[in-house]
This record gives C-alpha cells, sequence and structure tokens, in this order.
C-alpha cells in the first residue's frame, strides 16, 4: 500500500463499501424528496387555479347539453309518446332545474350577471312551456300542444343564443386569467429546472469523488483478474490490511485462484453427466406414458365377444338370416374397431359409430330394453380423442344406471360446441344415479368394481379416465354429475379447442 494511500482520512478508509454509498444515496434522496415537495405543492396549486379558470365554461356547456336533450325528449315524446323518452324528459328537467339553480338571480350591473338572471327567467318560462306541451300531447289536445311547443321552441333558440352569448364572455375573461397563470407556470417551470440541474451536479461530484475511493484499489485487482482470466493462476494479489469490501474480495479471490482449476473439471463433468441423466430420464418417461397407454387400450374383455356371439347363434336359430347377418355384422364391425384401433387415436365419427353398434348388439341380447338417443353438432366428425372411450361410458350407464330400474330407462349422448371452442361431449341416463361420495371415488380412481366378465368389454372408468389424461396431457377433462340416488346421472368429457384443431 502507498504512502499516500495510507495518509488520507481515516474516516473515508474506516466506512466499509455499502456505509459509504447509504450515504451518498440517503443525501440525493433527501434532496430530491424536499425539492419534489415544494415543486409539486406548488405546481397542484397552480392547476387547482388552472381548473378553476374554465370551470364557469363547463358549467355552461353542461347547461346546453341538458337543455338540448330536454327539447330532444319532448319532440320525441311528440313524435312516439313512449315512456321512455316521458322519463328522461323528467330526468333531464330536474338536472335542468338543478344547473339554473347556480345562476344569477338578482339585479347586478354586471353584463354577464344580468344575462345569466336572463337566462334563468327564459328558462323557468320555457321549462313552463314544455310541461303544457307534454300535458296536452297526454290529453290528445293537439291544437293546444301544438302551440304550445311552438313558443317552446321559440324560447328554446332565445336561451341557446344567451347561453352561447355569455358563453363567449366567460371565455374571453377566462383566457385573460389563463394566460397569466400560464406565464406564471412557464416561470416556475425555468426555476424548477434550473434547481433540478444544480442538485443533479452537486450529487454527481459527490459519486465521483466516492466513486474514486473504491475504484483505485480494484484497479490493482481488475488488473490480476485479467492475467487470471487469460490462464495466467500463477499471479500475486497484493496484500490489502483494510477491513472494508475490497480487502474481503481480494481475499476470497485469492482463495478462488488456487481452486478454480479443478472447480472447473468438477463442474464441466457434472454437467456431462446431468445432460445424460436428463435424456435418460426423459426417454424412460416417453416409453413409460406410450406402454401405460397401450397397456391401457389393451384392456378387452374376450368373454364379452363369446358370449355376444353365442346370442347371435340362439338369433339365428329363432329368425331369418336377414337380421342374423345385421347382428353379425354389427357384432363384427364392433370388435374390428377395437382391434384396430387399439395403437392408434380415433375420430370422433369413429367413437360414435361404435356406440351404435354397441347399443345394437344390446337390444338383439336383451330385447330391445336399451332407448338411446343421441344428438351431434355439425363439423365435429373428425375431431380426435383416444379409442374407446366412448363406449365404456355407455356401457357404465346400462349396467349400474338403467339395467335393475323399474321404470323405463333412457340414455342420451349429446355433442356441442362450446362458446369457447372446446367440444363438450355428454352422456346421461335416467337410472340409479350416484351420491357425491360414489363419484368422488370414482373420480379419485378409488373404485374397484365387481364387474361381471361375461357382460362387458373389461374397460373401466378409471382406464378411460387415465387414457384421457395421457392422450391430452391433462387432468380434470372428465366429469360426473348426479343430483342422488333414483335420479339419474351425466358423464361430460370437455376435448380442449387447441387439441380439437
Amino acid at each position: 500500500m502507498s504512502r499516500e494511500k495510507q495518509n488520507k482520512p481515516r474516516f473515508l478508509w474506516g466506512l466499509s463499501l455499502q456505509m459509504k454509498l447509504t450515504m451518498v444515496f440517503v443525501l440525493t434522496a433527501v434532496l430530491m424528496f424536499v425539492i419534489n415537495i415544494l415543486l409539486y405543492s406548488e405546481i397542484n396549486r397552480s392547476m387547482k387555479k388552472l381548473d378553476e379558470v374554465y370551470a364557469t365554461n363547463v358549467s355552461l356547456n353542461a347547461l346546453t347539453e341538458c337543455l338540448d336533450e330536454t327539447h330532444e325528449d319532448v319532440q320525441e315524446y311528440l313524435s312516439t309518446k313512449s315512456s321512455d323518452s316521458l322519463e328522461d324528459y323528467y330526468r333531464n328537467v330536474q338536472e335542468y332545474q338543478d344547473m339554473l339553480e347556480q345562476l344569477n338571480d338578482r339585479i347586478i350591473d354586471n353584463e354577464m350577471k344580468i344575462l345569466e338572471k336572463n337566462i334563468r327567467g327564459m328558462s323557468e318560462t320555457y321549462l313552463r312551456l314544455a310541461d303544457e306541451t307534454i300535458q296536452a300531447k297526454r290529453g290528445r289536445n293537439v291544437e293546444r300542444y301544438k302551440a304550445a311547443f311552438a313558443e317552446e321552441s321559440l324560447k328554446y333558440r332565445y336561451i341557446q343564443y344567451a347561453i352561447y352569448s355569455l358563453n363567449n364572455l366567460q371565455l374571453q375573461n377566462n383566457s385573460d386569467n389563463y394566460q397569466i397563470m400560464f406565464n406564471s407556470l412557464s416561470y416556475m417551470e425555468i426555476i424548477s429546472s434550473v434547481i433540478v440541474i444544480a442538485v443533479a451536479v452537486i450529487n454527481l461530484l459527490i459519486l465521483i469523488l466516492l466513486i474514486r475511493t473504491i475504484t483505485e484499489p480494484l484497479r490493482v485487482l481488475a488488473k490480476s483478474a485479467n492475467e487470471v482470466a487469460a490462464g495466467n493462476f500463477d499471479v500475486s494479489l497484493p496484500e490489502y490490511n483494510r477491513g472494508d469490501e475490497v480487502g474481503v474480495v481480494t481475499q476470497a479471490f485469492a482463495k478462488m485462484i488456487e481452486s478454480i482449476r479443478e472447480y472447473i473439471d468438477r463442474l464441466r463433468e457434472s454437467m456431462e453427466k446431468e445432460q445424460e441423466m436428463k435424456a435418460r430420464e426423459l426417454l424412460m418417461e416417453t416409453h413409460l406414458k406410450d406402454a401405460q397407454l397401450k397397456y391401457l387400450q389393451a384392456q378387452i374383455n374376450p368373454h364379452f365377444l363369446f358370449n355376444s356371439l353365442n346370442a347371435g347363434a340362439q338369433l339365428a336359430m329363432m329368425e331369418d338370416a336377414e337380421k342374423t347377418s345385421i347382428f353379425v355384422e354389427k357384432m363384427a364391425d364392433f370388435f374390428r374397431y377395437n382391434v384396430h384401433k387399439i395403437e392408434k387415436t380415433a375420430t370422433l365419427a369413429e367413437e360414435i359409430e361404435a356406440v351404435d353398434n354397441y347399443v345394437y348388439i344390446l337390444n338383439v341380447r336383451f330385447a330391445g330394453d336399451i332407448h338411446f338417443e343421441k344428438e351431434i353438432a355439425d363439423g365435429v366428425e373428425d375431431v380426435k380423442l383416444p379409442s374407446m372411450i366412448l363406449q365404456p361410458i355407455v356401457e357404465n350407464a346400462v349396467n349400474h344406471g338403467i339395467r335393475a330400474v323399474e321404470w323405463e330407462g333412457y340414455i342420451w349422448l349429446k355433442v356441442i360446441r362450446q362458446e369457447t371452442g372446446d367440444l363438450l361431449i355428454s352422456i346421461r341416463d335416467n337410472g340409479q344415479g350416484m351420491t357425491r361420495e360414489r363419484i368422488s371415488e370414482i373420480l379419485e380412481g378409488k373404485v374397484r368394481e365387481n364387474r361381471n366378465p361375461q357382460n362387458s368389454t373389461g374397460i373401466g372408468m378409471d382406464n378411460v379416465i387415465n387414457r384421457l389424461e395421457l392422450f391430452f396431457g391433462r387432468k380434470d377433462l372428465l366429469q360426473i354429475y348426479s343430483d342422488g340416488p333414483g335420479k339419474g346421472s351425466e358423464i361430460t368429457i370437455l376435448i380442449p379447442a387447441e387439441e380439437d384443431e
């Protein structure tokens, strides 16, 4: 350390960099705060005076607008005799009368005050004529309301001209006052600019002095850092016997040089391993999701196929070959769809066709007990979704909804396009319904139903929910609604608009 630095005032060296910067900041902030408060107060006071200058013109403009609206309401009522125009008329009359209360009503030797008194007197006459016109129109006295309206219109024009004249006089008077105040604001702006510039220059000088006390030792440290950056780790740093942040940084920098090369090697090795692990993790996650999707789609119970084909054989024995042909064709279409789509996505049209085939098969097996209706919006046939999604829900509605009820059971399938662009699929029945607890268990995947493998495809609600989540990458797409036992159930599926596109 040089003798010149050691002889500098001790109070500067004894303070930390944080304390020095804080002192400058506080000084600057206090000065700017005081100046801003003074300038703000003066400008605010001047702006209030400026606002008051044209307040009278604003009031006269509002009075003119209210007069025009009142006259228009009278004309509209005479033309249409509507209750809305009459209500507007009485509301505007009340507002106009309130404004008239602000005008002068005394005899004063002042041109503007005399005009105000004349406007007030003519307005009272105008309102009386307008009321007579309205009353004559309501009483269907044609001659009377025409005459009263003619007088009222003439008085309306007189009042308009009087307000216009008063507004011009006020504007001329206010313009002179405005110019005086505007000149005062201009002088104030110049003064405030000079003060702000002076304060900024003073703060800049203080800041330069402070920075100089900080940057001198930092230049030496920066030179050593540049050598280290160039690859020279044998650089020697000067010793600083100071307690401020510069001394702390110098010591820390020396320790860092000793271990920086080892640290770089470890960091490079760690980053390479981390990238490799992330790549493997992403690949494993992709394979896992693909395996889960294929596994869930493959859960179709073969017993359902055998029992359905047995029913077809029995039907062939009891009826002619034509009905048997239709039944077998529906069965073939249904199971061909299951097999071919097990690893593919499906369109909404294909899913609806699979449901139609499934309901047809059930009606053959159970003598037409399944009443099924559908309502499909236009332009949704090509929407993509996982295969075998709608049929398991319809199957659930049959087996757990309408199969054991004493009344006639119905199932409704509805597809609508919402205003947001999303597609909403609804499957509703009038069957046994569900409790809220049961709905929560199904949505949370806690239900493990004891299915009869001979009357089911083997695809449960948990399977449907899981495949929807895997396919769209979102939860809560399937919802269940029911008002309670015996009141039916509704299951909805939301297809997001972005997936639709």
